[in-house]
């Protein structure tokens, strides 16, 4: 029976949601900051489509239905009250550290945040030392996701080929960059529904960190079936 996997070259996780549960959080800022506006957005809703955005686009979608430009220094004050909090509240998404230890092929970062804040995040949760050389933001590449520049980027950097990569995601937006990537790309549905991950083009969606090493041995196997929605 063929294995629906070439040899693994790279895991590149994104970084938000998946290794770091920093999206609540930044979220929240976001919430509070409209609140005070008195926007009366639907900061729920707003939160969802948010997911996998880059701040760019998520203000930009704030602004859109705020109905107006966000207001002078917004910007500058979100990624300022976002960092202070994501240095104090950040935290390891459930299983990632035993993971990451359980792992044997080479792993990296490719995120659509910033570098400031990807400094922030993975220090303040102890991942900096093990993807040192190995992480990068949307400030790395000319064009962030959904374009494949950051997986490209991850892979050329580290001498890895892109029909050898796994792409490990949480958003429609970071699943279209790891298939123009060419890579195959597995959906985590810790935020989203597993239907949404598929319907994005996820090859396969798991909800439990600990299940990823099993899920590359499954697929390498090709015996994707019992893992395909593993709970």
């Amino acid at each position: 029976m063929a294995s629906l996997l070439p040899p693994i070259d790279l895991v590149v996780f994104d970084c938000d949601g998946v290794l770091v549960d920093s999206e609540r959080i930044t979220g929240g800022v976001l919430a509070r900051m409209l609140r005070e506006l008195d926007a009366g957005v639907d900061i729920g809703g707003l939160a969802e489509q948010c997911i996998g955005r880059s701040t760019a686009d998520t203000l930009a979608l704030a602004a859109r239905r705020l109905g107006q430009p966000l207001p002078a220094g917004f910007e500058a004050s979100y990624g300022a009250r976002s960092r202070a909090a994501l240095a104090a509240d950040v935290v390891l998404m459930p299983g990632v550290a035993e993971m990451l230890d359980a792992l044997t092929v080479p792993c990296a970062i490719a995120s659509n945040g910033l570098r400031a804040k990807m400094a922030i995040t993975l220090g303040t949760t102890g991942l900096l030392p093990r993807f040192d050389g190995r992480w990068f933001g949307i400030d790395d590449v000319a064009c962030g996701k959904p374009a494949p520049d950051l997986y490209l980027l991850a892979a050329s950097a580290l001498g890895a080929r892109p029909p050898h990569c796994i792409v490990v995601e949480d958003s429609p937006t970071g699943i279209a960059a790891g298939l123009a990537a060419g890579m195959t790309v597995l959906g985590y549905a810790a935020s989203l529904p597993a239907g949404r991950l598929l319907d994005a083009g996820a090859h396969a969606v798991f909800d439990d960190m600990a299940h990823l090493p099993a899920l590359l041995d499954a697929l390498g196997r090709k015996t994707l079936e019992p893992l395909a929605g593993a709970g």
